[in-house]
């Protein structure tokens, strides 16, 4: 009586061990009675019936991050690239992503070929190169409209590169190179054109001013002269000098005349025989 006491405890402990679930949180499991779809059990303690249920699939419903491997794709200019992807994706309904799709990450995966291959198909090497968030729209688009139906919901789709062929590579760089110099030799031809036109303008302020200074100075000279000799004007003036000193003036500053350097040619003044006769007549004792 006691074995058999026992063998019915140990079954009905083995039942309720049998019964009892535990889901992890942000997971649902996936039951079914009898091999048909029963119910989803969500995160905690869930009761089974032994024998008759069981959990199909414990489904992560976590956002996920799988990257593809990059994808060779022709473009329109008739160029292979290599195009890497990122895909994040959350199940939202984890009935339909049990049993509408087999495998919806590599479903997923081969979408992201098909559509990377059409819309990258009808670009050039440069437009897919600076089109990367107008493909992601694509993309995203696309296995938005697929992946309802299997109760995946895709959140994001990112390029993380896209590679042209190696000849390429060299032949952008090396054109890059160029522009790179075109442009700093138009910077320098540039900076020099305005060092120049800074230079002359400099030079013609200096001219402008040296010019003005020494109009300057030739007024305030003549100026000066000009007051000089009315000075000594006012004086002879008001000395009222006689007929006789006016002569022995004109007769010192002769040599002074004769030994310029721009004095070819003098001409002596019919005055002059008659000052020296008013001279002679002066000094002649009477």
């Amino acid at each position: 009586m006691l074995i058999v006491v026992g063998l019915f405890i140990v079954l009905a402990a083995l039942v309720v061990w049998r019964a009892i679930r535990i889901i992890p949180q942000a997971s649902a499991g996936v039951v079914e009675r009898l091999g048909k779809y029963s119910r989803t059990f969500d995160a905690g303690l869930n009761i089974l019936l032994p024998g008759i249920e069981r959990i199909r699939m414990l489904v992560d419903l976590r956002e996920q991050v799988v990257s593809f491997p990059p994808q060779p794709v022709i473009t329109e200019d008739n160029l292979v690239v290599n195009i890497d992807t990122v895909v994040y994706f959350q199940v939202s309904n984890p009935r339909d992503s049990t049993y509408e799709i087999q495998n919806y990450i590599q479903g997923i995966e081969q979408l992201v070929i098909t559509t990377l291959r059409n819309a990258v198909g009808g670009l050039d090497l440069e437009a897919a190169l600076t089109s990367r968030d107008k493909i992601n729209a694509t993309l995203r688009g696309v296995l938005d409209e697929a992946t309802s139906k299997w109760g995946v919901r895709v959140n994001r789709v990112e390029i993380k590169a896209i590679e042209p062929p190696p000849s390429v590579q060299d032949s952008m760089e090396k054109q890059m190179r160029a522009d790179r110099d075109k442009r700093a030799a138009i910077l320098t031809a540039e900076g020099e054109k305005q060092a120049q036109i800074l230079t002359a303008e400099g030079a013609k302020q200096s001219d402008i001013l040296r010019a003005e200074g020494e109009a300057q100075a030739a007024v305030l000279r003549a100026d000066g002269e000009a007051k000089a000799i009315q000075k000594v004007f006012d004086a002879i003036h008001a000395a009222n000098p006689s007929d006789q000193v006016l002569a022995y003036q004109y007769l010192q500053q002769l040599p002074a005349i004769a030994n310029g350097t721009a004095s070819k040619v003098w001409i002596i003044p019919a005055e002059l025989s008659a000052a020296a006769g008013s001279i002679v007549k002066a000094f002649t004792p009477k």
